[in-house]
């Protein structure tokens, strides 16, 4: 099941992954923590805090999060340096959070009976990823509705986001995918419509 709800001052969309079988839940991206945060969560265990890449509109919420819940924060090798500057998140501010799990390309994370796969995604950040569980697909500022995220920012690479959104197309079937801002979509549409895919 998947709960989602959209956050802060640049409409980022967190999602809530929740394993049916036994209640643990995994927060994919974590702009800011509130009210409608703890809403998100409910009565759900939260196990971890998923980011999909180290930018400060995705990660804002991070350090509250993971104090109140005991949750375990995940990112790449390559964007956990984001984590503790202001610069390379683009905050301003040294975050200050600190990784607990460190996942690359192909890793797998377990939540109950649910399996999350890692897929290296690099376009937006060096060390973008995106996370895939059965049919759904988080895909972060990788992957948009009829677009993909930026490349101006440091880090960011034009010919690494085209390999990482062929990449996505070519998985085996249709997913739902739950981008990082803006409407929710399918990967079947993206392969028609998306003109950063076609």
């Amino acid at each position: 099941m998947v709960r989602y709800g959209v956050f802060g001052a640049i409409y980022n969309n967190c999602y809530l992954l929740i394993d049916d079988k036994t209640n643990q839940s995994a927060l994919i991206d974590c702009s800011e923590y509130n009210e409608k945060m703890q809403e998100l969560i409910g009565d759900t265990e939260l196990k971890y805090i998923l980011l999909t890449h180290g930018h400060f509109d995705h990660i804002g919420g991070v350090n509250s999060v993971k104090k109140k819940y005991a949750a375990k924060v995940v990112i790449s090798k390559e964007d956990e340096p984001m984590l503790t500057s202001g610069a390379l998140s683009l905050s301003g501010i040294n975050p200050d959070i600190k990784a607990d799990i460190i996942v690359n390309d192909g890793d797998v994370i377990t939540l109950g009976d649910t399996e999350i796969e890692v897929i290296s995604t690099p376009g937006h950040t060096r060390g973008s990823v995106c996370y895939k569980a059965g049919k759904e697909l988080f895909t972060g500022d990788t992957l948009f509705c009829l677009s993909c995220g930026r490349t101006d920012f440091p880090g960011g690479s034009v010919p690494d986001m085209i390999t990482s959104l062929k990449r996505l197309a070519a998985l085996d079937g249709d997913y739902n995918v739950y981008p990082g801002h803006e409407e929710l979509t399918t990967l079947d549409y993206e392969r028609k419509n998306n003109p950063c895919i076609r």
